[in-house]
């Protein structure tokens, strides 16, 4: 553990309750870490665990630290963020990651893959000066927002599982939509690596992602999975096997044109307030899709794609969602499964094994 004398008075106090978020700081700019330490002091629901200048120092830490968040900067002397991650991830006993650095703003391709890797979140790390108000209430804010879901997770009493939806016979899928945000972009590398090479249907992502990370997230996808992928754009013509992913900016929905299934963009407020949202893509597949609609809910904060699959529920299509322990979130499949819209609950790689299923018109039960 780093023992800066900036930072003896905030290790020394580190007893803030049974229900603090417990982090570590991994950056080496002693001023970043002076930052992010006294920002963490200001919060009485957050504490300061363990601080470290290099990833190999915490790595050694995390042999005996207990914490729920991580913040890792990716530039660093000797071994970098990126390639330090996944070692973290195994180390860290449950804790999550949120990658804070410069490379967010300027490198989307080493914020993506952080997020394939495993990081829960990302957000750029501003320059000298740029910490302002708004940057320090919107990093706590995301803080709170991974930790909190961990520890509930951590030490929550077991929950009844989910109410399952018995469907004896699967009728085939003719489109495949999958909602996702926060440990999403893990999630679904999990789930197209364990996908067979063709589905022969259309493939539809909405990942919450700024605008600026979406070329990039494609290409990566594309990359994984082994098919075209591309950022959606209003009136492109769904094809099999093509993944089409919303942008950061606008709602992804399909519409029945002339005979063909077509994109249409819209950015009216969605009721989960996320933009891109999850819940205006699952009713429109349901509306044009019906029965044959197969709707997948991954990790994520909050409850977008809840309101969209009781759509395609109510339109006799299918509904799946990954489960709590693989999640980085269980918010948004959380609320999916709570409300007994799903059809099986499973890690990803297990539903990629129904999402075959339903794409060939195989049974579930």
């Amino acid at each position: 553990m780093r023992h800066d004398p900036a930072f003896a008075p905030l290790l020394a106090r580190r007893a803030r309750g049974v229900n603090a978020i417990r982090l570590m700081v991994v950056d080496d700019s002693i001023t970043a870490r002076t930052v992010y330490s006294r920002i963490i002091e200001k919060e009485r629901d957050l504490e300061l665990t363990a601080v470290a200048g290099t990833a190999e120092e915490a790595l050694a830490t995390l042999r005996t630290a207990r914490v729920d968040v991580i913040l890792l900067d990716l530039e660093m002397p000797g071994m970098g963020g990126l390639e330090a991650l996944p070692r973290m991830i195994a180390k860290a006993r449950g804790a999550q990651v949120m990658v804070v650095s410069s490379l967010t703003l300027a490198g989307a391709e080493h914020t993506v893959q952080a997020l394939a890797l495993g990081a829960a979140d990302a957000l750029p790390k501003p320059p000298p000066g740029g910490f302002d108000q708004a940057y320090r209430d919107g990093l706590v804010a995301r803080i709170r927002g991974i930790g909190r879901a961990r520890r509930v997770q951590r030490t929550a009493a077991p929950a009844p599982p989910p109410v399952v939806r018995r469907v004896a016979t699967q009728v085939p899928a003719r489109i495949l939509a999958i909602g996702a945000s926060t440990g999403g972009i893990h999630a679904l590398g999990r789930l197209f690596a364990g996908l067979p090479p063709r589905l022969a249907i259309p493939i539809l992502v909405t990942q919450h992602l700024p605008c600026s990370f979406m070329e990039v997230f494609a290409r990566q996808l594309g990359d994984l999975s082994g098919r075209e992928a591309v950022v959606a754009r209003d009136r492109l013509v769904l094809a099999p096997d093509r993944i089409v992913i919303a942008p950061g900016d606008a709602h992804m929905t399909v519409v029945e044109w002339s005979g063909r299934h077509e994109i249409r963009l819209n950015r009216t407020p969605a009721a989960s307030g996320c933009c891109p949202s999850v819940d205006p893509l699952f009713a429109s597949v349901a509306q044009v899709y019906g029965a044959h609609a197969l709707g997948v809910v991954l990790s994520g904060m909050g409850r977008d794609g809840c309101l969209g699959a009781q759509d395609i529920v109510a339109a006799g299509g299918t509904v799946l969602a990954q489960d709590e322990a693989s999640c980085a979130v269980w918010g948004m499949p959380g609320a999916v499964a709570q409300a007994g819209l799903t059809a099986a609950v499973l890690p990803p790689e297990a539903l990629a094994g129904r999402i075959a299923s339903a794409a060939g018109g195989g049974r579930w039960n």
